[in-house]
Parts: structure tokens; C-alpha cells; sequence
């Protein structure tokens, strides 16, 4: 019996081209075009990139002729996204929402909508794969990396469950960006040269700030620049893990007031631009924000001590496992590879797993290590595990 595929058609090349493939592979095929956003305050052009994506979808599914259904997902997207990232910033944490919209929307909300269209399985257009393997007499399902370095998308998925896992298909995983456009114009798929979309998930490019003041208000603050000279007295005074893990707790009298902003809640660790201070001999970058008494605090240069990070604390309630079978049992350190943000060169560091949650000692320190963003490791191309990184 053929098996029906229900496809998450965005407009782009990417899932294009994995909805011609499943249907040259004999798949019963498909398209679900959703609608995660309708507002456009804060995108940085004036053209709304939900006309042009349907516009596109639906001549790609046309072109296929495959079944094309529509999902307003937005009051789901708002309420279980955005208002994350609104609340995740108020406090001074910097959340990635394309890794939410996957756990939370495309892996959840879109496939129960796909399911109910009689799906047996969900694709998207992913650069990553899947691996299934027997292992107990049970299924268990491997999350891997995409072929194409460049565009290995499996970090965006680093949250899924094993259950979503199980209904899951990435037809582009084994391909590189390059022949999946060439694909795309052998097809004379309407969507060959569109470009890739950028910014937040189904949101698009936004002027950040702008965006964020839809909730968070803007309250004039200063600007402090720690000298390099004085990280010293910031910097763990031991090799302890525990104190390695800890972010740096900065105080007004570390530096000096080198300008104003507009609500440290619009900043975030390692950021450059939005600080309009000159007169330095080299950029300022954001080392540090404390959203309480609402002051940014800087330093010079791109290798600041104090932008460096040795180590990380993720709780044992915040750590999710993509192969529950490989979680430890019992204290102990691990070595694996990890990320702390989409397309980072993968880090090489040992996992220490303790009964409050795992601690994260790199190799070599790592710089803008921010509260709020994922930590996510592998092994060789399998991503084994997840979870937001402690602020506190």
C-alpha cells in the first residue's frame, strides 16, 4: 500500500524540491502550506513574505500536481513561539525561536494537522537525516547530520522526541544545496532561483528592537565599558567545574559609562551593532546585560577575556535526549562535539553528568556563550542530546 507523505511546502527551493522527490520516489503526495504570521511590525521590508510564499507554494504544487491545503497556525505560533522569545528577552536570556517553532509547531501543531489528512508520515525540507535502527526488538530513531556542511540544519531540530522522530522524513538530507537547485530547474519548479529566507522562522528579517517593543518597553539605560585589564577581577579564581559554569556577574563599578541604550532587554551577549559608541580602537561588543538595573555592559576588541566562556550548566530538568537509550544512568563524563549556535564549527569538549544536570568543559573557550540559547552535542554525525544554557 503506497504511503501518504504530507509535506510542509514553505515556497522555497528546499521543500520544492523534497515534495518532487518523494513524489518520483512513489509517495502519495501532499502539500500543507501554513500560515505562522500575519504582522509586520519590525520586518525590514515592506513586502510581506506570506503573499509571495503562498504564491510560490502553490505553483510548486500545481507543477507537481499534488493536493495544496491550507493551515493558519498563528495563534499557535504566537502563543507557544513568540511570546517565548518575549519573555526569554524581559529576563535577559536570548532564545532561539526556529528551535521552538520545530519542537513546538512544525513537529506538533503541523503534524497533527497532517496526520488528520491522513498522513503516515511528515517531511519538510530540512538538511538533515534520519536513521532508524532495531535495537531491544524496538524501533529507535537516529537524528543525523546533513551531507552538505554548509547547510547541516540538524541543530534546528535538536528538541524533537523520539515520537516525532518516528513520523519524520528529510528527502534533501542526503543532497548539497547546489544539486538540489539544479534539481529544481530540471523540474522547472516555480521556486529554482527564489532566494533562501532569512530571520526568525516564518516571521522573516526583523529590525530586532523594533520587533520586541510589540511587548517589552523602552527604558533609557547606560552603557559600561569593562577594560580588558580589569576582567581579572571577574575571571573563576579556580578550575572548578562549578565555577568554570558560571556567568560572569558584572557590577557598575567594573567600568565606565561610555554611553546610553535603550533597555538592556534588547541586547545580547556578543552583539556589535545597535551600541553606537565610537571613538574606540576597536569595535565594542556587549559582554554582558543585567535587565534588573538595567545597564549593557561592553568591551573592546573581538577576543574580550570577558566574551570567553570555559564552561556551561544546563539542569537536569532542561536536558532532553533525542535517544532516551543513551542517557547516562549514573555520574560520568562523556567526550562529544558540540554547538552552541546554528553553524558553528562543531567544538570538541567532555560532558560531565551530575545529578543537578551536566556541565560543558570546552576544549578551548568559547566566545558569546549566551543564557538562553541551546547547547546541543554529537556523536561523529548523530546529534545525541539538547537543552538551554543556565543564566543564572
Amino acid at each position: 500500500m503506497t504511503k501518504k507523505v504530507v509535506i510542509g511546502l514553505s515556497g522555497g527551493v528546499d521543500s520544492s524540491v523534497a515534495a518532487y522527490l518523494l513524489k518520483e520516489q512513489g509517495y502519495e503526495v501532499e502539500a500543507l502550506f501554513m500560515q505562522n504570521w500575519n504582522d509586520t511590525v519590525g520586518l525590514k521590508s515592506e513586502e510581506c513574505p506570506f503573499d509571495e510564499d503562498i504564491l510560490f507554494a502553490q505553483m510548486v504544487a500545481k507543477k507537481l500536481d499534488i493536493p495544496f491545503h491550507f493551515v493558519d497556525l498563528s495563534k499557535e505560533y504566537r502563543a507557544q513561539v513568540i511570546d517565548y522569545m518575549f519573555s526569554e528577552y524581559e529576563q535577559g536570556r536570548t532564545p532561539n525561536p526556529d528551535v521552538l517553532c520545530n519542537r513546538e509547531i512544525k513537529f506538533d501543531v503541523f503534524l497533527k494537522k497532517a496526520l488528520e489528512l491522513g498522513a503516515d508520515y511528515v517531511a519538510t525540507g530540512h538538511y538533515c537525516r534520519k536513521e532508524t535502527k532495531i535495537i531491544d526488538g524496538k524501533e529507535v530513531y537516529s537524528l543525523l547530520a546533513g551531507v552538505d556542511n554548509n547547510k547541516d540544519q540538524s541543530y534546528f531540530l535538536c528538541q524533537l522526541s523520539q515520537e516525532q522522530l518516528s513520523k519524520a522524513m528529510f528527502p534533501i538530507g542526503e543532497i548539497e544545496k547546489p544539486e538540489v537547485r539544479e534539481i529544481a530547474r530540471k523540474a522547472k519548479l516555480a521556486s529554482a532561483e527564489k532566494k533562501d529566507s532569512q530571520g526568525i522562522c516564518f516571521v522573516g528579517k526583523v529590525d530586532l528592537p523594533i520587533f520586541l517593543q510589540q511587548k517589552l518597553k523602552a527604558k533609557p539605560g547606560v552603557i559600561v565599558e569593562v577594560l580588558a585589564e580589569n576582567a581579572h577581577k571577574l575571571l573563576p579564581k579556580s578550575e572548578d567545574l562549578v565555577e568554570l559554569a558560571k556567568p560572569y556577574k558584572f557590577r557598575r563599578h567594573h567600568g565606565k559609562k561610555v554611553g546610553e541604550h535603550n533597555g538592556a532587554h534588547f541586547f545580547t551577549v556578543g552583539q556589535r551593532k545597535g551600541l553606537n559608541v565610537g571613538g574606540k580602537a576597536e569595535p565594542l561588543f556587549v559582554i554582558g546585560t543585567d535587565v534588573k538595573e538595567n545597564i549593557v555592559y561592553t568591551g573592546m576588541g573581538h577576543s574580550h577575556p570577558l566574551l570567553m566562556r570555559k564552561a556551561l550548566f544546563i539542569s537536569k530538568e532542561e536536558t532532553h535526549w533525542i535517544r532516551p537509550d543513551l542517557m547516562p544512568t549514573e555520574e560520568c563524563e562523556r567526550r562529544y562535539d558540540i554547538r552552541i549556535r546554528y553553524r558553528q564549527p562543531l567544538q570538541k569538549g567532555t560532558i560531565y553528568f551530575k545529578k543537578e544536570g551536566l556541565y560543558i568543559l570546552f576544549d578551548e573557550p568559547q566566545r558569546a556563550v549566551v543564557a538562553g540559547q541551546f547547547a546541543a552535542w554529537y556523536d561523529g554525525d548523530e546529534l545525541i542530546g539538547s537543552g538551554p544554557i543556565d543564566g543564572e
